[in-house]
């Protein structure tokens, strides 16, 4: 039993780390950092599975999740990161870096989404990864409105960073 959950929960870490390093990227500034953020994220997506019911895309419940430590851990500089013992199965989880060398506009975007409020840049990466203004609003837990609301704001907000 304790093997599947271990290898469900493997198999859609996967494929879908990708989230992770996304927001990991929007909230720090180093490689150290988002590595750090990672790991931390990864340990709360474990602790947090066994409780995950399906009700939502696992990929929603990961960037919620993500989301939600991001804007814990860095809204709080001095707080320490817990650690904990990950079991030996998730250690197989073959580890992708994120290739932020891919073009100079990515890095003037997330320079840009990195100077925005934590809502601001949770709605910018949920929008950037083709989420629907419903699923927006689910994972942030606001109305469907109000999220296509701030949306359009953070666009604007966004081309004056970026003096588009």
């Amino acid at each position: 039993m304790v093997k599947d959950l271990e290898q469900r929960f493997t198999e859609d870490l996967e494929k879908n780390q990708n989230i992770i390093h996304k927001v990991c990227r929007a909230y720090t500034t180093s490689d150290d950092a988002h590595k750090d953020l990672f790991q931390e994220i990864t340990i709360q997506l474990w602790r947090a599975y066994p409780n995950f019911r399906g009700d939502a895309k696992f990929s929603t419940w990961t960037y919620r999740v993500a989301l939600n430590t991001a804007i814990s851990l860095y809204r709080k500089s001095k707080r320490l990161i817990a650690t904990s013992e990950i079991n030996d199965h998730l250690n197989e989880l073959e580890f992708k870096e994120y290739d932020t060398t891919k073009e100079e506009q990515i890095d003037s975007l997330y320079h840009a989404i990195r100077q925005l409020s934590d809502i601001e840049k949770a709605l910018c990466l949920l929008y950037l990864d083709d989420k629907s203004y419903k699923e927006i609003a689910e994972t942030l837990g606001i109305t469907e409105v109000n999220a296509r609301v701030k949306m359009n704001r953070t666009k604007l907000k966004l081309k004056e960073l970026l003096n588009v």
